[in-house]
């Protein structure tokens, strides 16, 4: 879940996708995403695919012919904001009588018989595997039948369908590598939503890459539940890896082959992924970012918790020991490296000691970033099943608090760390607070703002660093940098 969790951008939560419309489509979807990032681009993925069925997307849900909602498992709130959204479009569909409403995603998976039979408020049921299965289905619901087919994949990467871009700055696109997780973490969903990890044909992501190259993209995210295990074999599960051919074996690629052959093939382009997960991060990815300038020199490093009986609680794979000395292996290869993390507040039988354990654990790490959480139970997974959430309301709330406060703290000393200096920053955008300021980010990831000047969407500038809060630079730009 932490690799998930981390990218739910809650400005991009429940927007209304929207594509290049075709004059010869003559139906209309109104699709909708909740969730992570790997939610939105698979509406991408789903939105090409019904362009093939005559559908154009539209942003006016009162006119759809179909209406789908993109949903997430993860957090309450989404969960509860969807059930909100399925009374709305009950509502339009009682005036609009040839509206049909599809559920997809990890939600879809968990809820199929409360949405299809005890409740009845939806037409479709379509789980994260089963996207190209959406003409057969559609033509079941309008024939009449309810549909639902959320049978979890060993093979499906949708290594073969080319998303369509919606709602992108034009400059950073997500490319995923991998789909599923085999890491049975107990607060996670995701295994069971998503199914087990299988990877993507290298040969189709650096295609995908280059579509995006030649649209002018200039920075290419690498998606994956877990990018750390991706492995390309010929096909097939991660965990039947062993099972393959020796030539399979040794002819197979890992995920630091995969961000060479990236990185060499496309050096004018800037490289990230997420997410990382310790227990499969190898120092052979670490030694890949040192060797070139375009892979951006940050790793999101969830570790939940820093105390070891908590990481056990969590079935993490990993002690607080080998945590921290992968850190410092890190920093030593690559001494400008930012992290991030992910944490768990007032998990199962969290003690005091536990909690200061993970203060201490920040206060080692000194992370640039972070994303962070107080424990609520989810239903499905191993701990809801299991254990006992048993740390009350307030004092996880309190727990969170200092975890919040402790992490601000590290943030400005970290953003700090980059005043005077000359850093290069791709453009994406306009600063939120001033039209007249760009906005970037360095290949720390850090948000930094300048004014606009003559510059342009997409270019890379030297920027220098003037000032800071804690979660943004300032500067001015002093040139184009010589990646143009």
């Amino acid at each position: 879940m932490e690799h998930v969790e981390k990218i739910i951008d809650e400005k991009r939560q429940g927007k209304a996708l929207v594509t290049e419309n075709k004059k010869e489509n003559t139906k209309k979807l109104f699709i909708e995403s909740y969730g992570c990032q790997m939610n939105m681009n698979d509406s991408e993925i789903v939105a090409a695919i019904l362009d093939k069925q005559g559908y154009n997307t539209t942003q006016i849900l009162e006119e759809a012919d179909l209406v789908l909602v993109n949903t997430c498992s993860i957090r309450e709130k989404a969960e509860t904001t969807v059930r909100k959204r399925l009374q709305k479009y009950n509502a339009v569909k009682q005036v609009n009588k040839k509206m049909k409403v599809g559920v997809l995603g990890c939600m879809a998976e968990r809820l199929k018989e409360k949405f299809l039979e005890e409740e009845k408020i939806v037409d479709l049921v379509v789980g994260p595997d089963a996207y190209k299965d959406l003409p057969n289905l559609l033509e079941e619901v309008n024939e009449g039948r309810d549909a639902v087919n959320v049978i979890l994949s060993k093979e499906e990467t949708y290594g073969d369908i080319s998303p369509v871009r919606l709602n992108s700055n034009g400059v950073s696109a997500f490319v995923s590598i991998t789909r599923g997780c085999d890491n049975m973490c107990t607060f996670c969903v995701v295994p069971f939503t998503r199914g087990r990890e299988r990877s993507r044909d290298p040969k189709s992501i650096l295609e995908e890459i280059q579509q995006m190259v030649d649209k002018n993209y200039k920075e290419i995210t690498l998606l994956g539940q877990n990018v750390d295990s991706f492995l390309w074999y010929g096909g097939g599960l991660k965990k039947d890896f062993k099972k393959a051919t020796e030539m399979a074996q040794a002819t197979a690629v890992d995920f630091s082959q995969l961000l060479d052959m990236c990185a060499t093939k496309f050096p004018k382009t800037r490289f990230r992924f997420s997410t990382s997960n310790p227990q499969d991060m190898s120092l052979d990815v670490i030694h890949t970012m040192a060797k070139h300038k375009n892979i951006c020199k940050y790793i999101h490093l969830p570790v939940q918790s820093g105390s070891n009986a908590m990481l056990k609680a969590m079935n993490r794979q990993h002690t607080r020991e080998e945590y921290m000395e992968l850190v410092d292996n890190i920093y030593k290869i690559i001494p400008e490296m930012a992290l991030s993390q992910d944490m768990i507040v007032g998990f199962c039988g969290e003690t005091e000691q536990d909690h200061k354990d993970t203060l201490d654990l920040m206060e080692y790490v000194k992370y640039d970033f972070g994303f962070m959480f107080a424990y609520s139970e989810r239903p499905g997974t191993l701990a809801g099943k299991k254990m006992d959430d048993d740390v009350p309301a307030a004092i996880k709330k309190r727990r969170l608090t200092e975890v919040i406060n402790l992490q601000q703290e590290h943030a400005l000393y970290r953003t700090q760390q980059h005043l005077g200096k000359v850093e290069e920053v791709l453009i994406e955008g306009t600063s939120k607070k001033d039209p007249n300021q760009w906005k970037g980010r360095n290949t720390q990831n850090t948000v930094i703002v300048f004014p606009k000047e003559h510059y342009k969407l997409g270019d890379f500038v030297n920027v220098k660093v003037e000032d800071c809060t804690s979660a943004t630079l300032i500067g001015t730009a002093v040139g184009y940098s010589d990646n143009n």
